[in-house]
């Protein structure tokens, strides 16, 4: 396993910039995810790692070894790099064990033991060999194009969204067996997703790209609970943003006055809640009322959407059970401090609503 250092990279396609001076680190043995939404450059800056394409300028150091910038392009087959893409790749003539010991060196193709211990690393019964790519489900192809990706031990994995074809279920229980067969391997590795929850559950960092720029690298719950701008607070998770006044270090807002989180200065100000935050009581209550709108019910929790008589619409995140019905009346109370970002940006509305 190895570290990856991109320095300064930047990528333009036909004249368009896709990246523009991009630094990121992913120490060795850790799990980052690059995040961001269709456009963004988060898969252009994948294959730059991979060496499928090179970049107009900066560096890629892989264990310290330069692999791409001036002067310098390392063939993407000699750059001990795996790499698992959308759909898996698998090879349809090939069996799944033909399709895992094509990754390993020639020498080692017809030793079955490698290839059973392969498939036991991600989470796959060694029964599974003989069957074809197409006997397998959609997770299973997903690990097996792993188990292929790791048998050369490579110094690095790279994962360009591999569970977006699945369903919930089966994508929630692949993350996890693809999760625990890098740890086990010790692998370094970087994912792209598009898919705010499976950055956080998995990534011991998550890097966020906008309009070609890394915005933001933090640690999920940083990122998630101090996120950098207001831009970055409503992408990876859903949100209230909500119009205040501060005053001695409290925010005066439609939900009432609110502790924050952070110092800021006296004056207009946005501030940032979590739906989770929210707590709901009997219009007997103290706090502002406001009327149920719908209720989004999810099993284990539930998105309740909710109004204020000044038509402020928000959202609030609840435990799936004794859950109000569209058209009730609650209060509205608020668990823990708020975020403030103290520059408000004059074009936007008042109140983002819950994404």
């Amino acid at each position: 396993m190895s570290s990856l250092t991109v320095t300064g990279v930047t990528k333009a396609h036909g004249g368009t910039p896709v990246l523009t001076g991009v630094d990121l680190h992913v120490p060795e043995g850790s799990f980052t995810a690059l995040l961001g939404p269709s456009g963004c450059g988060k898969t252009t800056l994948l294959r730059l790692v991979a060496g499928f394409d090179d970049p107009d300028a900066g560096t890629v150091e892989v264990g310290g070894r330069t692999v791409a910038g001036p002067g310098v392009s390392v063939a993407a087959r000699r750059r001990r790099i795996g790499f698992v893409p959308q759909e898996g790749g698998l090879f349809p003539h090939l069996s799944v064990a033909g399709n895992v010991a094509f990754g390993l060196p020639r020498r080692q193709r017809r030793d079955a033991g490698r290839v059973a211990s392969l498939l036991e690393l991600v989470g796959l019964d060694a029964a599974l060999a003989e069957r074809s790519p197409h006997q397998l489900s959609g997770g299973q192809q997903q690990r097996v194009a792993l188990a292929r990706a790791l048998a050369p031990a490579p110094s690095l994995v790279l994962l360009d969204e591999p569970f977006s074809s699945l369903d919930a279920s089966l994508r929630e229980e692949t993350r996890q067996a693809v999760a625990d067969a890098l740890t086990a391997a010790g692998a370094t590795a970087v994912l792209v997703t598009h898919d705010q929850a499976e950055a956080l559950s998995m990534a011991d960092q998550v890097a966020v790209l906008r309009g070609g720029r890394l915005v933001q690298l933090a640690d999920p719950r940083t990122l998630y609970r101090s996120p950098r701008d207001l831009d970055v607070a409503t992408f990876v998770g859903e949100s209230v943003v909500l119009d205040a006044d501060v005053r001695a270090g409290r925010a005066h807002s439609v939900l009432g006055v609110l502790e924050l989180e952070q110092a800021c200065q006296d004056g207009p100000a946005r501030v940032l809640l979590r739906p989770e935050q929210l707590r709901l009581g009997p219009v007997s209550g103290a706090g502002p009322r406001a009327r149920v709108r719908g209720v989004d019910f999810f099993g284990h929790d539930a998105r309740v959407r909710l109004v204020l008589p000044s038509g402020v619409a928000f959202s609030a995140r609840l435990e799936g059970r004794d859950l109000p019905a569209a058209g009730d009346d609650v209060t509205v109370g608020v668990l823990g401090a708020a975020l403030p970002f103290p520059e408000p940006r004059l074009d936007e509305a008042p109140v983002i609503a819950s994404s």
